[in-house]
């Protein structure tokens, strides 16, 4: 009997660290890991550390109750078979190029889904984060597009004032070259 409930107990506390990694993290990134080494798993475990992100073998089982429990709803069809998963606790597009970087080179990772702001995103979405620019990159062009309209609005606004300077310099010169 005491066996049996240390064991529950573990999986109690493996649910509520895995609560725990899916409440703090950014996104979520699904993978199916069959068929890598070991070295390939510690050297996706390696850029992923650098990009901000933890990669973690995970039991589906206490991944559906944990995911369950926090009420996450559409990540149990994308629970099957061995699944590894990417918590980022940065930029969640640099985790997913991370990801897509290393299934290019090695076929064998397979994204399965992710989970980014609450929202499950399928294996074509995740891969299409992948193809973003880097966020630096969105918010200049963001701001590229909020000055640009202030800049013509400013070119507008004087024009009028060009135009009646202009003249006034024009008036100027015909009083000067009248002699007066």
């Amino acid at each position: 009997m005491n066996r049996v409930s240390a064991k529950r107990q573990a999986r109690i506390e493996a649910v509520e660290r895995l609560k725990e990694r899916l409440r703090s993290a950014k996104s979520v990134i699904l993978t199916e890991y069959r068929g890598l080494t070991v070295a390939e798993i510690t050297e996706l475990r390696q850029a992923l550390r650098e990009g901000a992100a933890e990669y973690r073998v995970v039991k589906n089982s206490l991944t559906r109750r944990a995911a369950d429990e926090l009420g996450i709803q559409g990540l149990t069809p994308y629970l099957a078979g061995p699944t590894a998963v990417a918590f980022a606790s940065g930029d969640p597009v640099a985790t997913a190029k991370i990801l897509s970087a290393f299934s290019k080179r090695t076929p064998v990772l397979q994204v399965k889904a992710g989970l980014v702001g609450g929202r499950i995103l399928p294996r074509e979405e995740v891969l299409a984060m992948a193809e973003l620019p880097p966020r630096e990159v969105l918010v200049a062009r963001l701001l590229g597009l909020m000055v640009a309209p202030l800049g013509r609005c400013g070119a507008v606004l004087s024009g009028p004032l060009r135009g009646f300077m202009i003249c006034l310099d024009q008036a100027r010169q015909k009083r000067e070259r009248s002699g007066r």
